[in-house]
């Protein structure tokens, strides 16, 4: 079962799904302008102002797989374009979908706010990017949660809808979304994504109380699965959050308490998980294909990493990566890997469009022993060694009797 990353939405097939509303509260009736004021720290520690003079996200897709989202909300109104619903069939007909965890993440990808110069209400990391909803899970109040969480034809929702996106233009995915198990379909559905050079971004996962024999927390899919780029929360001192996963699958931490987004209805909410966490993170990767579409995912992952700030001692540790992300440094580091690609180039690189045993390749030359040239070769070798002793022998020989006549004069 597939559940929501708000303490990602976490998705686990098989179990419960974790209620994201736990993890939310709703803001009293604020006025916008103290909406704003309460994004100011996450503002501060992804150091936003400085990005956004380089890159706002402009022109970029980022694909919401998650519950679905207020295309009306007034602070992401022109900037979501409604895609597939993949939970159809799960909620009783004529049920309308809640979209709250789903309208909350893209807030906090592509908010542009509201009011003189968009200055009121939600500012996403890239305003300026548009949002693709694909409803790949439902929330945990929905009377459809129940069957959409154990009926078989429902398994492979993430897999169909990272396809989807991908195909329908998206360059960032962004999934606050885990689940326990792995499969088939969704890994090669992200082989599908990453050959196409759209960046994944996923939640780490909300159990980071649980401990595996001692040494990790559980894993989480997709975060967990290679090419992806897995997010864990930090909480206000920058340390990673008590509920946030651990485990060596995390690549990067980002702000995830205490975050302010915007919920159906014109509605704010307040809220905590690795969900937010990993919607800030790819809000940071809109803004690097913005400047730099042609940048592939590793690059991409890479520029995330190597900026990161708050880096742990020795550089790396299972709780928050490589450190919390950084938006103008990402961008800074991406400036400096633009220049370059993952994929060999010359007569010896074997293009990666083609089969290995491919007729396009230049046959292998094989080498054949010759058993007798080998012997002749030892035996010549062998033979120059003992002239070399010999030699080094009469050598020696001669040097004694030089020393003893010099030796016999002296006397």
């Amino acid at each position: 079962m597939l559940s929501r990353g708000s303490t990602g939405v976490m998705l686990r097939r098989g179990t419960a799904a974790v209620a994201a509303g736990m993890l939310l509260y709703a803001a009293a009736p604020a006025w916008a302008d103290d909406v704003r004021g309460g994004q100011r720290p996450v503002i501060k520690t992804l150091a936003l102002t400085q990005a956004w003079r380089t890159s706002k996200g402009g022109g970029v897709t980022v694909a919401v797989l998650d519950s679905g989202v207020d295309p009306h909300h007034r602070d992401l109104v022109g900037s979501v374009r409604v895609g597939k619903d993949f939970t159809e069939g799960a909620n009783p007909p004529g049920v309308a979908p809640s979209r709250l965890h789903g309208t909350y993440m893209a807030s906090l990808i592509a908010g542009h706010g509201h009011g003189n110069g968009g200055n009121l209400g939600i500012i996403g990391v890239a305003p300026e990017a548009d949002v693709l909803s694909v409803r790949v899970i439902l929330e945990d109040e929905e009377p459809g949660f129940r069957e959409f969480n154990s009926a078989e034809r429902f398994e492979d929702v993430v897999a169909q809808g990272i396809r989807y996106a991908v195909d329908e233009g998206a360059d960032v995915i962004n999934m606050s979304i885990s689940k326990e198990l792995a499969t088939r379909e969704e890994r090669a559905a992200i082989r599908y994504a990453i050959s196409k050079g759209v960046v994944l971004v996923a939640a780490a996962g909300n159990d980071g109380d649980r401990k595996i024999d001692g040494d990790f927390a559980p894993y989480s899919y997709p975060a967990a699965f290679p090419g992806v780029v897995s997010v864990g929360a930090t909480d206000r001192r920058l340390r990673r959050a008590t509920f946030s996963n651990w485990n060596s699958s995390v690549l990067v931490a980002a702000p995830g308490v205490d975050i302010m987004g915007a919920g159906p209805g014109d509605e704010y909410w307040v809220g905590r998980g690795t969900s937010q966490a990993t919607a800030l993170v790819s809000g940071i990767a809109a803004l690097i294909k913005a400047k730099y579409p042609g940048m592939s995912p590793p690059l991409v992952a890479r520029a995330l990493t190597a900026s990161a700030t708050d880096r742990p001692p020795g550089g790396y540790d299972t709780g928050t990566g490589f450190g919390v992300v950084n938006a103008a440094r990402a961008l800074s580091e991406a400036g400096k890997l633009a220049g370059y690609t993952e994929t060999a180039a010359g007569d010896q690189a074997q293009d990666p469009a083609e089969p290995l045993a491919g007729g396009r390749t230049a046959p292998i030359e094989v080498i054949v022993r010759d058993d007798k040239r080998v012997t002749v070769y030892a035996a010549i070798a062998a033979a120059a060694a003992a002239g070399a002793f010999a030699s080094l022998g009469v050598i020696f020989i001669l040097v004694r009797r030089v020393r003893r006549v010099y030796g016999s004069q002296d006397a």
